[in-house]
């Protein structure tokens, strides 16, 4: 790894970092993770930290191998166990920018418990959660996150399985920051990362990301240019809920989201929904906005689809783990001195046997 003191200019200042390795990176081409990847590596420039500053570390598929594509530190893991890995990393080397790279797999099936607590804990850790609704690195069978109905080559006559709505799942978890994006928007994904690494605790940023050869199109009706402003809401901390190139509004009828059609021209109705991204019970509404496009299934009495919304839904401050963690063993060395490994080990309550 190239450190930031080895790479200066002709006059000895600081020169701009690339962060990308010299390995080859082997996805499929046209796969969506080279968007991610190329994202990530933006905003890293911009932010210009030390590289030997930077950890990646993933659990296992396709998205898994985001750490061999940069030159900083990083780890490609266990199947689903890269919350332990960061938690213990984030609890010794706390100034680390720490980034977790998982997919809808690796983080809701194999890794769906240790997910959650980590999520619940706090760690100040980054994490970019790949969702293709497909085990793409196993050739195709469904995951966690694949519509009931998803013909795939372990469910041929279609999954029966209900899926996980991946932000309802962390917001019930009480994750301190989730939001979503997806591949096909660079410029929405970079803002996004950019809040996400801003964030003091652990945030969890689903990402859609096309898998164009085991289910491609999935995301489709949200990334296509004719469909995506009337299935999509952008939403913006402090801005009213509007989509549709500002036909069509969103507002709260008690604790129901209600689509309003709008007047091209005239002035927003004061009662539509205003996006605040520190609203918990506004958040949890926002995460069930989760209709089935694709599908075309509604619930019960609803005549029209919800946009899918993308963007921070909800950021909270809330002390993370490991300064909870370091400021307890800090008391202790306080009471009880810096403390003797082979003292603690016998313990108080020893015995010979003779």
């Amino acid at each position: 790894m190239t450190t930031a003191n080895e790479v200066v200019n002709g006059s000895g200042a600081p020169a701009k970092l690339n962060y990308a390795s010299d390995q080859e990176v082997r996805w499929c081409p046209g796969c969506g993770d080279y968007s991610i990847l190329k994202q990530v590596e933006t905003i890293l420039k911009e932010q210009g930290r030390p590289k030997e500053e930077i950890v990646f570390i993933s659990g296992i598929g396709c998205s898994s191998r985001f750490p061999y594509y940069l030159d900083t530190y990083g780890m490609h893991s266990i199947h689903g166990r890269a919350p332990a890995i960061v938690s213990g990393l984030r609890a010794v080397r706390p100034e680390l920018s720490v980034w977790m790279i998982t997919g809808d797999g690796d983080a809701l099936s194999i890794g769906g418990n240790h997910l959650i607590h980590l999520l619940r804990r706090n760690v100040d850790v980054n994490v970019l959660l790949f969702n293709n609704e497909i085990y793409g690195l196993t050739k195709g069978q469904y995951s966690p996150t694949s519509p009931e109905g998803a013909i795939t080559r372990s469910t041929p006559m279609g999954s029966v399985d209900h899926p996980f709505n991946p932000l309802a799942l962390c917001k019930g978890a009480d994750a301190t920051f989730i939001a979503r994006a997806m591949d096909r928007d660079p410029k929405h994904l970079r803002d996004v990362l950019l809040a996400a690494d801003a964030h003091r605790g652990t945030s969890l940023v689903e990402i859609y990301q096309n898998c164009n050869v085991f289910n491609d199109g999935a995301f489709e009706v949200f990334t296509e240019k004719a469909s995506k402003p009337f299935h999509t809401l952008f939403v913006e901390h402090g801005k009213p809920l509007v989509y549709a190139n500002g036909t069509k509004g969103i507002r709260l009828d008690g604790m129901t989201p209600v689509i309003v059609d709008l007047t091209p021209g005239a002035a927003l109705p004061d009662d539509l929904w205003t996006h605040d991204q520190h609203d918990s019970f506004k958040a949890s509404i926002l995460v069930r906005l989760f209709d089935d496009h694709a599908q075309g299934g509604l619930p019960a009495g609803q005549t029209s689809a919800m946009p899918r919304p993308f963007g921070v839904f909800y950021m909270a401050s809330r002390a993370t783990l490991e300064t909870k963690l370091n400021a307890q063993v800090a008391l202790a060395k306080e009471k009880k001195g810096s403390g003797d490994l082979d003292a603690l080990l016998r313990g108080e309550r020893t015995w010979t046997i003779g």
